[in-house]
């Protein structure tokens, strides 16, 4: 590596993206990881949220949860299964590769097999999917690492405290900076130059979530903490998504605000506002991900998965 710090590659890493200017299509499957270090940050409700809207766009998508104990984006698509063919609602259903059935045995496996399982499943999903999204586990683990070094973009869901702000850099609230980076960003910085041997780039992006709607001037000075790392570190900064209450309903019956908005119907569920589905289609636009066409029709199959 050349005398330039790591941190200077992170700065060329992340430019601000202007809107894309035209529709675009995807000349490989896009691999989409969902990572933070910190459990609780709602990496399950992004993960889903991406996976969804992208079906309704016509996208291949396949999903693999990597948080082999707790599984709550295998749980979130179980309860999907259920609810559509109880209510005989019609949506469409990504392709889930598991691991194991029994994920939560499968973890206390040696770590290189559970590696080799996930580099396997990797494999048939780039055959058949345009894009895939991960969920990882909240820790640092071998296959969570592998995921990363997968990662053509990685989502970072962070909760909206200096606490949360911690994953990524000792932050200096009165400085309105950073002190040092985090063990995460050092793994992602690793997985990052690993990629660039191959060409490859990662896009990182932090993605405050679970706002508050009060505490204002806190958030400003969070924001600003987390801006002035992003540009040392090497992410971008997107919109986050408030704390929403239709959010915690829609997981228990699998579904999401894409769902409800293209005809799902779900007893006593109030109408989401505007505000609500504009806040989703704005997350999407920050991912670079609201502006690609697929040729394909939305997945309807409510059988379409893979087990090992």
């Amino acid at each position: 590596m050349s005398n330039r710090s790591w941190w200077s590659l992170g700065r060329e890493r992340a430019p601000e993206r202007p809107p894309p200017k035209a529709t675009e299509r995807l000349a490989r499957t896009k691999i989409i990881v969902v990572g933070n270090e910190k459990g609780g940050a709602g990496k399950t409700t992004v993960a889903s949220l991406i996976a969804i809207a992208m079906l309704y766009r016509g996208a291949k998508v396949t999903v693999i949860d990597l948080d082999l104990r707790q599984s709550s984006l295998g749980r979130f698509l179980e309860y999907r299964r259920r609810y559509l063919e109880r209510s005989r609602e019609r949506a469409p259903m990504p392709v889930e590769l598991k691991l194991a059935d029994d994920t939560d045995a499968l973890s206390r496996e040696d770590p290189a097999g559970i590696v080799a399982l996930f580099e396997r499943a990797i494999m048939m999903a780039q055959g058949q999917a345009d894009i895939v999204v991960i969920d990882t586990p909240g820790g640092d683990t071998p296959v969570s690492r592998a995921a990363h070094l997968q990662a053509d973009l990685l989502v970072t869901p962070m909760n909206d405290s200096f606490v949360d702000f911690d994953v990524l850099g000792s932050a200096d609230p009165a400085k309105e900076g950073y002190v040092r980076p985090s063990h995460y960003s050092r793994v992602v910085h690793e997985a990052r130059r690993a990629r660039a041997g191959y060409g490859l780039e990662l896009d990182w992006v932090v993605m405050p979530n679970r706002l508050a709607n009060f505490g204002a001037r806190n958030r400003d000075r969070l924001q600003a903490g987390v801006r002035a790392l992003g540009e040392q570190v090497g992410f971008r900064l997107a919109p986050g998504l408030r704390e929403r209450v239709i959010y915690r309903e829609l997981f228990p019956y699998g579904l999401t605000l894409a769902d409800i908005q293209h005809g799902v119907r779900l007893n006593g569920l109030s109408e989401p506002r505007e505000t609500v589905r504009e806040e989703v289609e704005e997350m999407l636009r920050a991912l670079d991900l609201g502006h690609i066409a697929f040729d394909s029709e939305p997945i309807r199959s409510l059988s379409a998965r893979f087990r090992w």
